[in-house]
């Protein structure tokens, strides 16, 4: 038996799976709360990370030689700000591909660089600055201007280029002679309605692994085995966890199948994520009303839905007035855990708003205009309608039963809803309960078949 331990870094906590490569078995589990330095410089990630591993050694001692693989939103996660020519076109596609390529976009910019919005950037802390504008060929005064503004500030983080093709070789002269590290891609809006994110994802990928992981200064010491937390990580943790829903939705080939289209929605103490993986249909390709095309996998972070720290703007959002007093409870007491049925009632009613809400803006609504060719259909955002496999994560998913799933995850299913919303209609549903969604990326690259028996459990679990 080959098996090896995947470690997500998290925000909160560290949790960790020993796997069995020949069979996609899940060995043994552990979680410990993320131990970041202090002020002081005091503790380290793998402080959590070591707590683990002893955990895991305790249930299977093949832990202690295994390989590891590890994923990371510890620290904050990967921030990233984007800077494009037009708000509605190529920064709004900038702003897409940072949230599929696992980043928190903390800040928006568009028109060109100036004084102010210097100032605004430097505010936001940004650990990728994604650098985007301009269709090929089409218009490049913006994005080099832009380009030249940072190389002349000079601009010390690290940039991912991903605009104008034709603007490349006079940008990276730029930010060669600034010494801005830099990694070029290919344009993100090649022409307009066309969205094509997995070059820019790569590079963004890229430097996180080599700027953003050791700048964060989250460890100072090597495990038992002499491998840095810089060694361990292979990427941010939604990134991976998209990785996890591609290969649940596609699988890799007609013996090892997906699951058809899926949306996984992770309900957690700050923020609801959805991830969907969904095939385009080719007739409803063209724009609608948005100028940058829907993509088959996306990403949406909702900052303003949670269960703890968001608790309050979820009540808001949701129009629950009978919720006010629990959202400002949870919201005062992050670390609170229900200990009355009325509690853990509100927990799943705000849980379930969060998880409503979240896939509504992330599917968008179709309604019926009236055009010169006469009444027709026009659509906003991804249509999730279809949608075969629907999977619920978070801890008031994983550790609530039936009854949570049902409560949570029901109201954002059915065939029909006010407003038009593209919501899933009958999908199969089921709870991520062991997390594996996480370290099936961390395996996909070098382990694809571990990896989808990891998945499959999810995609065969409505079956059972």
């Amino acid at each position: 038996m080959t098996a090896v331990v995947c470690v997500d870094f998290g925000s909160t906590f560290t949790k960790a799976a020993l796997v069995d490569l020949d069979t996609g078995d899940l060995l043994a589990t552990a979680s410990h709360p993320t131990t970041l330095p202090d002020e002081a410089g005091n503790g380290d990630v793998l402080d959590g990370y070591d707590a683990c591993m002893r955990v895991l050694a305790e249930q299977d001692p093949a832990a202690t030689d295994a390989d590891v693989l590890a994923c990371s939103s510890a620290g904050g996660g990967l921030r990233i700000a984007v800077v494009g020519n037009e708000e509605l076109v190529t920064a709004e596609a900038g702003r897409r591909v940072a949230l599929s390529s696992g980043g928190k976009v903390v800040l928006v910019l568009s028109g060109g660089l100036d004084v102010d919005k210097l100032t605004a950037l430097r505010a936001s802390e940004p650990d990728v600055v994604l650098l985007v504008g301009g269709t090929d060929g089409g218009n490049a005064e913006v994005l080099e201007g832009d380009a030249d503004f940072l190389a002349r500030t000079p601009w010390n983080g690290p940039v991912v280029v991903a605009g104008n093709v034709e603007s490349q070789a006079a940008i990276a002269t730029l930010l060669d002679h600034a010494g801005t590290p830099h990694v070029l891609a290919d344009n993100v809006v090649p022409r307009i309605g066309v969205l094509a994110p997995d070059s820019a994802r790569a590079a963004i990928r890229e430097m996180f692994l080599s700027h953003v992981i050791g700048g964060k200064h989250l460890s100072s010491r090597t495990d038992a085995h002499g491998r840095s937390f810089t060694d361990l990580v292979r990427g941010a943790t939604p990134d991976v966890v998209l990785t996890g829903v591609e290969l649940l939705a596609r699988g890799l080939d007609d013996q090892h199948p997906g699951a058809g289209d899926a949306v996984v929605v992770d309900v957690g103490g700050a923020t609801t994520d959805v991830h969907s993986v969904v095939e385009l249909d080719p007739e409803d390709s063209g724009l609608a009303r948005e100028v940058v095309a829907t993509t088959p996998v996306t990403r949406t972070v909702e900052g303003d839905l949670g269960m703890r720290w968001s608790a309050m703007s979820t009540v808001e959002a949701a129009g629950r007035d009978d919720l006010h007093a629990a959202g400002v409870r949870r919201r005062a007491q992050p670390d609170f855990l229900p200990d009355s049925d009325d509690e853990r009632d509100a927990d799943l009613e705000i849980a379930a708003a969060a998880v409503r809400i979240a896939l509504e803006r992330h599917a968008g609504r179709s309604k019926v205009v009236v055009s010169p060719e006469g009444r027709v259909v026009e659509r906003s955002g991804k249509d999730l309608r279809e949608v075969d496999l629907l999977v619920g994560s978070g801890g008031v998913l994983r550790h609530g039963g039936p009854d949570a799933v049902r409560r949570v995850l029901g109201p954002a299913t059915g065939d029909a809803f006010e407003g038009g919303w593209q919501l899933p209609r009958a999908p199969t549903v089921v709870v991520d309960h062991d997390y594996v969604l996480a370290a099936a990326g961390l395996l996909a690259a070098e382990h694809p078949l571990a990896a989808h028996r990891l998945v499959d459990r999810l995609r065969t679990a409505g079956d059972r």
